[in-house]
């Protein structure tokens, strides 16, 4: 009985950005001599090509590799600022950074730092949930002294957990002077590089980055 056995095949190892840029550099130097060559051979014996011509050939396609390697050179050096940056801010996750960015209620007030309009007599703030929609609406004294909300609807009910901005509506007797989104406190779960940025990710969710962030303390909100 005949028995046919299946040979697998390995996969095909891929090359890095960086070996593939070196194959190339080696390919184009062997067609470039290739072509001088097939250049000396067909030259008229009487007009021969003189030999600096040849030397400034041969130093253009050397400059031209000299800044292909010094790129490559460079985007690894910039790969590895963005890692090093990237690890000093890693000892902020777990911290909790002020932003104005959504915060995940979860039964515990949170504070907040409003930022009325500097002629305002009046200001209210506005809460939305992680849709957008407005939740709640009250008036709040015009100061950028810290104030907590307790999560607590118009009712006397909780409001259930989840994500929520605030920002804060500024008025002038009847006349609006413009809406500004308030900071809070939210902790910070991760650092990520994106488009060469530091980007931290919040408890809620949201995404800001380094210097959007105003403040930094312990989760306990000392310090």
């Amino acid at each position: 009985m005949d028995v046919t056995q299946a040979t697998a095949t390995a996969p095909k190892p891929v090359d890095s950005p960086k070996t593939q840029s070196a194959a190339a550099i080696n390919s184009d130097f062997e067609t470039f001599l290739k072509m001088l060559t097939a250049q000396i051979q067909n030259q008229d014996p009487l007009n021969p090509m003189q030999s600096q011509d040849f030397a400034v050939q041969l130093a253009t396609f050397s400059g031209v590799e000299q800044q292909v390697r010094t790129n490559d050179l460079l985007q690894g050096m910039g790969a590895q600022m963005g890692l090093s940056g990237l690890s000093q801010m890693a000892s902020w996750v777990g911290m909790e950074a002020r932003a104005a960015a959504p915060t995940q209620f979860d039964g515990t007030p949170i504070e907040l730092t409003p930022k009325p309009a500097a002629n305002a007599d009046a200001a209210q703030l506005v809460v939305r949930n992680a849709a957008g929609d407005e939740v709640q609406r009250f008036d709040i004294p015009v100061t950028d002294d810290p104030i907590n909300w307790a999560g607590v609807g118009d009712d006397g009910t909780p409001v259930p957990s989840g994500a929520y901005s605030f920002e804060v509506e500024s008025y002038s007797g009847t006349e609006a002077l413009g809406t500004t989104p308030i900071e809070t406190y939210a902790r910070i779960t991760e650092a990520r590089s994106e488009n060469g940025q530091t980007v931290f990710v919040l408890d809620s969710g949201a995404k800001v980055e380094a210097d959007d962030i105003t403040a930094l303390r312990e989760p306990d909100g000392s310090g």
